[in-house]
């Protein structure tokens, strides 16, 4: 299945807008990439996973598949936002301070660019969807700041990272033992349990065999998935994006991303414990194959989480981490009926 090619897969018409800006956030440029058909529809910002991974991003302006939902039906519904965080991208600077690379900074970032768009277009809340490394962002405003959202919809939601690194650290093993590789076996055994707080060598122990076993693109005989080299292809068919933008995605931003400092914010994610209530409309999404993030943690969260509003759980079924075409197109949808229809109420 090709699902990307090097052409670009629409265009918004000139009543409509398709811009990237450069914003002062949090006291550094930062860039984000506004679509839309109709300015006047609610603003949704959607904050990409990672960190260090600007997939969706400023890259996909003009692409349909973002790797987390289609984009082709939801700019005649939203005014679109996608944001390259701090340290990443076409927010990358080799000048952001290293002290600053922390949970608390990305999140008091997003809330001001939630701002931002407020102000930007006269639209008193907004939606925020979420994507894996970027749910922990946006679960943690959907708590700290409901009476400027319209929804939260999180997709992939991390819920308790040193749980989901337990569970991945079991599938790693067992992975392994079907493979015959005493290696990986011996590696993951003296790793331990979570939390990995060491060093980034000891975090990036259980990453390094999670990438090896394909734990974020799930395939079978009938299911034919993206190659992670696909979501790449977006990068370099990017309009907007350089090699240097590129290079400094998965290179330099990522270096530059996991401090020592982040790797401990992530052992204390647990929104069983900090986020009880929320007091917006809330979807979960998530890929039925998916064992990189763990779904039977959001489903856990899910049953435990008491919202004043709506909560809705959907459940995707040919996809892991990575989104097939299929499940890309079932999230667009859901974001346009559901989430839509209910904030119209």
């Amino acid at each position: 299945m090709k699902l990307l090619s090097g052409k670009r897969d629409f265009t918004i018409s000139e009543t409509g807008i398709s811009k990237v800006e450069i914003l002062n956030i949090g006291g550094i440029e930062q860039s984000i990439l506004i679509q839309a058909e109709l300015i006047d529809k609610p603003v949704l910002l959607f904050i990409h996973g990672g960190p260090s991974m600007p997939l969706p991003g400023i890259s996909c302006r003009s692409r349909d598949y973002t790797v987390a939902t289609t984009t082709k039906e939801l700019i005649q519904h939203y005014v679109l936002v996608f944001w390259d965080q701090r340290g990443t991208g076409k927010s990358y600077h080799p000048s952001i301070p290293k002290e600053s690379i922390k949970l608390s900074q990305f999140i008091s970032d997003a809330e001001e660019l939630v701002d931002y768009l407020r102000k930007r277009f006269n639209q008193n809340k907004i939606c925020i969807a979420a994507h894996s490394w970027g749910s922990v962002i946006g679960l943690s405003l959907a708590a700290k700041i409901p009476d400027k959202l319209h929804a939260y919809i999180g997709i992939s939601q991390i819920v308790d990272w040193p749980e989901n690194d337990r569970l991945c650290r079991e599938w790693a093993i067992i992975e392994a033992k079907k493979r015959g590789n005493k290696k990986a076996v011996d590696e993951l055994t003296r790793l331990g349990e979570p939390p990995y707080t060491k060093s980034f060598k000891q975090w990036g122990e259980l990453r390094k065999w999670l990438m090896k076993y394909n734990s974020m693109i799930y395939k079978d005989k009938e299911i034919q998935h993206p190659r992670l080299m696909d979501a790449v292809k977006i990068m370099l068919n990017s309009p907007d994006y350089t090699l240097k933008d590129i290079y400094n995605s998965f290179y330099k931003g990522f270096i530059f991303s996991y401090t020592q400092q982040m790797i401990e914010d992530f052992s204390t994610v647990n929104f069983l414990n900090t986020a009880n209530n929320i007091e917006i409309p809330i979807y979960f999404i998530h890929g039925r194959k998916d064992v990189h993030v763990y779904g039977s943690l959001v489903q856990k969260y899910f049953d435990h989480v008491k919202a004043t509003k709506t909560k809705k759980l959907f459940w995707v079924e040919k996809s892991s981490h990575i989104f097939h075409l299929d499940d890309a197109r079932k999230i667009e949808h859901i974001l346009i009926n559901d989430v839509g229809t209910d904030i119209e109420q």
